[in-house]
């Protein structure tokens, strides 16, 4: 079984997730800021669980976890950086602060993790990087200015940095998600088409990372619909965002 990092492992789904891949056998180093909701898997699968508690926002804290799984384990063999966080930009009231928190955490703590994790994985046996992206990236919705350009920032750099290690033999796995049930998403007061337990897209996600795809998309309808939406002329994709402006505003 394979020594695996899994970031914002305490809650949504990299908690879903976490339990998943213990019940697989997986050793685990289960990333997250609260100590206390990721002490009851480490006592329920002792031997498999490492405590990596930090903040990936912090590079400082981020360089000490990949110390302590270094020590611990030597490296990995997957590294899954699941960690992020989401807000909206209100109409009208353009927020810079927003941005600049969604991007710190989804990207540039996605970007912390994975400078950690790549000479970690270099010393696994086949290496397997996973990096949890949006299905939002493929279409602009209102009031997601923030969280979108994050998860298509995320995109881009996962793409291109899967064609840099490819000569390493790195896999390396995009996951896009729909609307999950998480404590994120909760917060929303939008309709959320097709919406998935945690735990369902947990498994999914642990079904098919065996494999080692480029990309794990989910619900499938959903996602497949908003590719679609997301190739249609730029016009007719404004004309789609203000009527799904205007259903918000009422």
């Amino acid at each position: 079984m394979s020594r695996c990092w899994l970031t914002g492992a305490s809650s949504g789904i990299g908690a879903a997730l976490a339990q998943t891949l213990l019940e697989q056998g997986h050793q685990v180093a289960l990333g997250g800021r609260h100590a206390e909701r990721l002490a009851p898997l480490a006592e329920r699968f002792p031997g498999q669980v490492l405590l990596a508690i930090g903040d990936i926002d912090d590079p400082q804290q981020v360089a000490v976890i990949a110390a302590r799984i270094e020590q611990a384990w030597g490296g990995l063999d997957m590294a899954i950086l699941n960690a992020g966080t989401c807000e909206y930009l209100e109409p009208g009231h353009f927020d810079p602060a927003v941005v600049e928190r969604v991007l710190r955490t989804n990207v540039l703590g996605a970007s912390y993790c994975l400078a950690a994790a790549l000479p970690l994985l270099r010393a696994g046996q086949r290496p397997h990087l996973v990096v949890m992206g949006s299905s939002v990236s493929w279409l602009a919705l209102p009031r997601a200015g923030a969280y979108g350009a994050s998860k298509a920032a995320v995109r881009y750099l996962v793409e291109s940095l899967r064609i840099d290690l490819a000569h390493e033999g790195i896999a390396v796995t995009l996951v896009s998600p729909g609307f999950v049930d998480t404590p994120l998403t909760r917060r929303n007061d939008f309709p959320m088409p097709q919406l998935w337990p945690a735990h369902r897209a947990a498994q999914h996600i642990a079904r098919r990372l065996q494999r080692r795809p480029l990309e794990i998309n989910f619900p499938g309808f959903f996602t497949w619909a908003l590719r679609l939406l997301g190739a249609l002329p730029a016009r007719l994709r404004l004309a789609l965002g203000q009527r799904l402006a205007r259903h918000e505003q009422e």
